[in-house]
C-alpha cells in the first residue's frame, strides 16, 4: 500500500530533474483547468442607489488612488448593467459556444497531453512534444471520453455536492488511462478508473489535503510559489498516485479481488 510520504518523495525527484518543463506544463494545465470557469460571464448586478453611490465616490473622493479605484468599479457596474441588452447577450452566447467547443475539441486533448507528460516524466523523463499526444492518439475518442467524464461529473455535482466530489475521485484516473489506452471507450475508461480508485478515494483526498499548507504559502506569495514549485509538485505527485493505484489494481486483479 502506498503512503503520502513515498509518493511525494518520488514526485520531488521526478519534477526537479526536469524542472523547467514541469513548471511550463503545470502552468498550461492550470490555465486549461481554469478556462471552463473563465468562460462564464459575471453577472454582477447593482441597484440604482448603489450605482449612484459608486459614481459619487469616483468623482468626489479626496484620494487620487481612491478616485481611480471607484472609477473602475463605476465602469464595471455600467458594463454589468449593459450585459442585459439582447444584442450583447446574443454575442456573449456565441462566445460561450465558441469557448465550449474549444474546451471540448482542443483543451481536453491538451489536458490529456499534459497528464501524459507528467506520467512519462515520472518514469524517467519527458519532452514537451508529449503535449500533442491527445491529438495524435485517436483524437476523436479522446474528445468523446473526456466530454463524457466531465458531463458525468457535472451531473453528479448537480445532484449533490458530496456525490460530485466522490465521483471526481472515482474518475480521477481517466486522463492517465487515455494516455495508455486512447482507444478505450468512455464507459470502459470511466469504469476502469472507478475500479482502480476503489479503496483509494479517502487516501487520495487526504493526499490532496496535505498540500493545503503549500496552497496558503502560495497565496502569501501572490501565486509565485505555486507557479515555480507547488503546481508542478502537485501534478508530479498525482502522476505517482496513478502509478501506485495502477500497481495495486493489477495486484488485486491477479489475486482475483478487483471489483
Amino acid at each position: 500500500m502506498w503512503t503520502r510520504k513515498e509518493l511525494k518523495a518520488r514526485a520531488k525527484i521526478a519534477f526537479q530533474r526536469n524542472y523547467w518543463r514541469c513548471v511550463l506544463v503545470a502552468l498550461i494545465l492550470a490555465l486549461l483547468a481554469g478556462s471552463g470557469a473563465g468562460s462564464s460571464v459575471r453577472r454582477n448586478e447593482y441597484t440604482a442607489d448603489q450605482q449612484a453611490a459608486i459614481q459619487d465616490l469616483a468623482q468626489n473622493s479626496d484620494n487620487a488612488l481612491a478616485r481611480t479605484f471607484f472609477g473602475l468599479v463605476d465602469r464595471e457596474a455600467k458594463q454589468a448593467s449593459a450585459l442585459h441588452t439582447p444584442r450583447i447577450a446574443i454575442s456573449l452566447g456565441g462566445l460561450g459556444l465558441v469557448g465550449l467547443l474549444l474546451s471540448i475539441l482542443v483543451f481536453n486533448p491538451l489536458i490529456v497531453g499534459c497528464y501524459r507528460f507528467f506520467l512519462k516524466n515520472s518514469r524517467g523523463g519527458a519532452e514537451l512534444n508529449e503535449l500533442g499526444a491527445g491529438f495524435k492518439d485517436d483524437w476523436g475518442n479522446v474528445v468523446l471520453v473526456m466530454f463524457l467524464r466531465n458531463l458525468f461529473l457535472v451531473l453528479w455535482t448537480l445532484l449533490f455536492l458530496v456525490p460530485g466530489i466522490i465521483k471526481a475521485y472515482s474518475y480521477r484516473m481517466v486522463p492517465y488511462i487515455l494516455k495508455e489506452h486512447p482507444e478505450y471507450s468512455g464507459t470502459k475508461a470511466i469504469t476502469l478508473s472507478r475500479q482502480m480508485m476503489n479503496g483509494h478515494k479517502a487516501d487520495a483526498f487526504v493526499l490532496d489535503l496535505s498540500f493545503l499548507g503549500w496552497a496558503l504559502l502560495s497565496v502569501l506569495t501572490v501565486g509565485i510559489l505555486h507557479l515555480f514549485y507547488v503546481g508542478p509538485y502537485i501534478q508530479a505527485t498525482d502522476a505517482e498516485l496513478y502509478e501506485a493505484v495502477k500497481a495495486d489494481y493489477e495486484a488485486r486483479l491477479a489475486a482475483g479481488t478487483a471489483a
